[in-house]
């Protein structure tokens, strides 16, 4: 559990997403790759001025989604380097990870292991599920086996557990402290949990069920807001927050800085009442 943990220098540290903006060849792109970089970099500023613990590059707004055997371009990759080297130089001093949808597990590797990021977020480490982009299989062999080929193991792999936005109904008589188990078997760094979609909570008893079932980090992986942080203080070990930090709490809309220093305010509170 400390590998992970031991990156940050509070206890439950928080993760700010910097939500990149439509990239090269998808259907929503319209910005330059100069003003897509110049948002990520505002928006690490303002993470870094109100003492967001780490921050998650992803390319959210490249919907509709690819899988990695559906052709995702060497554009996408090109530019996920640009986007989180800028921010890498922005924050210095703040941990980093990637995640590039959908399930670009590799891609992400590679994009880490040349910015020095600290860590990426993977999709479909254990166990296939059906997502909304098409069927998901497990990664973990071929993915830690490539972080090894590129000598990048310095890079942590936090995974997603019974993932969002999926239906799970195949592995549905594998139970999730089974899922954890099966994970932390293979390797991995971390263990995100997530409500059914983004933006919705994750179910407290999921967390609950897993206390005492796997030594890694329990990450919260959506739907955490200021009003319901104190009910998971004692639930996870540190939480991805990306909705909540926008306005109006939409992850499609601008990053608010308010919103994200009230929240870190209230971090900091419950930090003081429950000493790690």
């Amino acid at each position: 559990m400390a590998k992970f943990l031991s990156l940050f220098a509070k206890p439950f540290p928080i993760i700010g997403m910097i939500h990149v903006r439509a990239l090269p060849g998808t259907p929503l792109h319209k910005d330059s790759i100069e003003r897509i970089i110049s948002e990520a970099r505002a928006e690490a500023s303002i993470y870094s001025d109100c003492g967001v613990d780490g921050v998650l590059v992803e390319n959210m707004h490249d919907i509709p989604y690819m899988r990695p055997n559906d052709g995702v371009g060497p554009e996408i990759t090109a530019a996920m380097t640009r986007v989180a080297l800028a921010v890498r130089e922005m924050v210095p001093d703040v941990p980093c990870g990637v995640q590039i949808l959908a399930g670009c597990n590799r891609e992400a590797l590679a994009v880490a292991k040349v910015c020095e990021l600290q860590f990426i977020r993977a999709e479909g480490f254990v166990f296939g599920h059906m997502a909304d982009e098409g069927f998901t299989d497990a990664c973990a062999g071929s993915l830690l086996r490539y972080r090894k080929q590129i000598n990048a193991d310095e890079v942590l792999v936090i995974t997603d557990i019974k993932k969002k936005h999926s239906s799970h109904a195949i592995t549905a008589d594998v139970s999730l402290p089974e899922t954890a188990h099966a994970a932390e078997f293979f390797l991995s760094d971390g263990l995100i949990i997530t409500g059914s979609s983004t933006g919705f909570s994750a179910e407290q008893g999921d967390l609950e069920s897993l206390h005492g079932k796997t030594t890694l980090p329990l990450i919260i992986g959506s739907g955490l807001t200021l009003d319901n942080l104190q009910n998971y203080w004692t639930l996870a070990h540190a939480a991805i927050v990306g909705s909540h930090f926008k306005i109006n709490g939409h992850w499609n809309a601008d990053l608010c800085r308010k919103r994200v220093q009230a929240f870190m305010n209230g971090v900091e509170t419950l930090r003081l009442q429950f000493p790690s």
